[in-house]
């Protein structure tokens, strides 16, 4: 299978990688009630940043977002924290072969990590005396495999720019 060439990417601007994920904490602290459907914006965004930049974004910034996240949520104290970091782990672990192929098969790739991601959730709070969350758990891994794709193309567009703008280059 040969290999499409692709645009040479810029670099990040660290200031970029950091207000998308404040971004999408608040779109996570956002008071709306945990419905088992809902997709999670946050890990979505740390397995992006942990896939591209690894050196940036690391097993502690996944660690400090959980932590917000489970008390803003009232969950016991780790949980998401230990899902995030679980999931920049092994965004981390596959970053060279998921690099390999494009967007679209990159969210195939990654729809079991985020299938097992709420499964673990799920383990959790039945140990904690929570009931089965129902059917609709199985369309949060689908949704969050889906939305990969677009905020691909949101986060990679700062990168995509030209360096230097040329009317005679159509870049």
């Amino acid at each position: 299978m040969a290999r499409t060439p692709q645009q040479l990417l810029l670099p990040v601007n660290p200031v970029f990688i950091w207000s998308s994920l404040f971004v999408a904490l608040l779109v996570a602290l956002l008071p709306l009630g945990r419905a088992a459907w809902v997709p999670d914006v946050l890990m979505l965004v740390l397995v992006f940043w942990s896939v591209h930049q690894p050196s940036r974004v690391g097993m502690g910034a996944a660690f400090a977002l959980g932590l917000c996240v489970d008390v803003q949520h009232a969950a016991l104290l780790g949980q998401n924290a230990l899902i995030y970091t679980v999931m920049v782990y092994l965004g981390v672990s596959l970053q060279r072969r998921l690099l390999w192929f494009g967007i679209p098969l990159q969210a195939v790739q990654l729809l079991p990590l985020f299938a097992g991601a709420h499964v673990l959730q799920t383990l959790i709070r039945l140990i904690l005396g929570a009931s089965l969350p129902g059917w609709g758990i199985v369309a949060a891994p689908l949704l969050e495999s889906l939305l990969w794709i677009p905020i691909s193309v949101v986060l990679l567009a700062p990168q995509r720019r030209a360096p230097d703008r040329d009317e005679n280059r159509p870049l």
